[in-house]
């Protein structure tokens, strides 16, 4: 017994400096944002004009994995592309119509509505036009980059 109380006594007082260290490492290493505290930015210029974005998490231009999210006014549209890395997005609002091939294929698209997931491998050849005011949250690995099937659709050469 007279072993045990030292041992309680020490890690008692220990306890404030290991609460204190754990507490700055939850507040370093996770993020947590409310729905009313997402910043939306105009961009990216790698897209359509009239899309807005929010970087949740990571770089998307760096190394390493990112979380962010896109809202689409309604009609917007961004034709066939691929990106070199495998992507994953879930609709979080809106109803979206994806295809995949070269060409923009209306007829041939899926509804996509709240709540839907779609995981890309890279290279895959995919479009997108959405049908109401539409946000989606996209998770991937940087650099985030997209590659226009035809080079004539890339905003950035406007």
């Amino acid at each position: 017994m007279v072993r045990i109380v030292p041992a309680v006594v020490i890690a008692l007082l220990g306890f404030p400096a290991a609460a204190g260290a754990l507490q700055q490492h939850e507040e370093s290493s996770h993020k947590v944002i409310a729905a009313s505290e997402i910043v939306w930015k105009q961009g990216p210029p790698s897209l359509p004009p009239g899309a807005q974005f929010s970087v949740l998490y990571g770089d998307p231009a760096k190394e390493g994995p990112f979380a962010m999210r896109l809202k689409m006014p309604k009609g917007y549209a961004i034709p066939p592309h691929t990106h070199p890395k495998p992507e994953v997005v879930t609709l979080l609002s809106g109803t979206a119509r994806l295809g995949f091939g070269a060409s923009f294929d209306s007829t041939d698209v899926k509804p996509m509505r709240m709540g839907s997931f779609v995981a890309m491998e890279p290279g895959t050849q995919h479009f997108v036009r959405v049908d109401e005011e539409t946000v989606v949250q996209l998770n991937s690995s940087g650099p985030w980059e997209i590659a226009y099937v035809n080079p004539k659709d890339d905003p950035r050469r406007r």
